[in-house]
This record gives C-alpha cells, sequence and structure tokens, in this order.
C-alpha cells in the first residue's frame, strides 16, 4: 500500500471515530479537555476507573488521542495506567496507545500541518537540522531520542514530520524506541505514588534513566567531535 493512501486512510479514520465519539457521548471532549489538563492523578485515574469494564480500553483511546494531538502530557495517563491495570500491563498499553498517537501526529502533521510544524520546531534551539532525519540516519536519530524518556514529543513528531524519513522508518523507530522509554514512564510514576513500598525500586530506576541520559549525551559529543 502506497504512503499517501495509508495517509489518506489515517485520516478519515480519525475524522470517522471523532464523530462518532461526538454523537455516542457529546460531552466526552470537554470531559477529555478537563482531565487532560488538569494535571491531577486521582482525577485522571477516576475518570478512567468511571468506564468499570471498558477502563482499559477507553484509557488507550483517551492515550492515542493525547499523543496525537501532541501538545498535552501523558505522563498522568501512562501513570494510571501502572497504578489501575499493574505494571506490566500499564506498560504495554501505554507503549502502544503512545506509539499510535505519535504515528497519527506524524501523518496528520506531514499531511495538513506541516506549516505548524516547522512552527513548532523553530521554538526548539536543539531540534532545526531536520536534514538529518534522512534514510537510515534518520531512523537511528528517531530511535535513540524515542528511547529518552519525558522527551518533548510533540516537538520530536514535528522534526520528523519535516524531515525525510519515510513513514515506514518513522514507525518502526518508534515502536522500539518508545518501549523503554515508556516502561520507565509507567514504573517511575507508579512507584512515586507508592514511593513508601517501591522507595528501592524507584531509586534503581531513576538511576537507570540517568545512566541513559549520560549515554545519549556521550554518544552525540562524541558524534560531534568526529563530525569536527
Amino acid at each position: 500500500m502506497k504512503e499517501s493512501t495509508i495517509k489518506i486512510i489515517t485520516v478519515l479514520m480519525l475524522v470517522a471515530i471523532l464523530v462518532v465519539i461526538y454523537i455516542l457521548n457529546p460531552s466526552f471532549y470537554s470531559d477529555f479537555w478537563r482531565v487532560a489538563t488538569s494535571g491531577s492523578m486521582q482525577e485522571t485515574m477516576d475518570y478512567i476507573a468511571s468506564f468499570g469494564i471498558w477502563a482499559m480500553v477507553f484509557s488507550f483511546l483517551l492515550d492515542v488521542l493525547i499523543n496525537a494531538l501532541g501538545f498535552l502530557p501523558s505522563i498522568f495517563v501512562s501513570t494510571a495506567n501502572g497504578l489501575l491495570f499493574g505494571i506490566v500491563p500499564g506498560i504495554i498499553l501505554s507503549w502502544l496507545a503512545e506509539t499510535t498517537g505519535v504515528i497519527i501526529s506524524f501523518i496528520l502533521m506531514r499531511t495538513i500541518l506541516r506549516s505548524s510544524a516547522e512552527k513548532l520546531i523553530a521554538k526548539s534551539k536543539y531540534l532545526k537540522k531536520a536534514d538529518e532525519f534522512s534514510g537510515k540516519n534518520g531512523f537511528k536519530i528517531m530511535l535513540i531520542l524515542r528511547a529518552m524518556p519525558y522527551f518533548p514529543s510533540g516537538i520530536l513528531t514535528a522534526l520528523g514530520a519535516v524531515s525525510r524519513i519515510s513513514l515506514k522508518d518513522y514507525a518502526l523507530a518508534n515502536l522500539i524506541g518508545k518501549f523503554p522509554s515508556t516502561a520507565l514512564e509507567v514504573v517511575i510514576g507508579h512507584d512515586v505514588v507508592n514511593y513508601k513500598n517501591n522507595l528501592d525500586r524507584l531509586m534503581i530506576v531513576i538511576v537507570l534513566v540517568c545512566i541513559i541520559y549520560g549515554a545519549i549525551w556521550y554518544y552525540n559529543r562524541r558524534k560531534e567531535r568526529k563530525t569536527a
């Protein structure tokens, strides 16, 4: 299937889903915005849990929508997934949802929001070299950056959208790279809320995150020196 066909199908499916959601629950979008911008872990958990047996399905869709929009934080939903459904199910759920969301965001930005993506990139002095995101080099860079926990998702998606990286490479890099970063976010969020019972594991995970950031920083410095 051609990339252009995939883009059209994705956009049409997203529009259809948004319309169906509104028909089934007209108050969904106002509730979604309130929860997504509240910054309250308890409110997020209560909202997801209110859907009963459909809570996991709803959480998946909520996480997809947040990541597709690109400018709202998904850490509260990821943490809620770990607390409500357990760490392993929470990691898998958040990983698949976040990956799906950023792929949809990439397609939307590249198809109809390219100018907005360019403006978003211009705000970051560290992410202006979009030409580097091409071929194998683009896949490797995207994979490394996506593996970094708490990295600004919207900016990275915008960078990919205005670059020459293919949809296939972008999707694969995110599928692989999102797993370790999402896993760390879920575990850290879970253990911060329950720090009294998981203090040892929390400290280990924090050290691991520092090592990951340090390794990426060292890799970039070494690459810059070789280039120079």
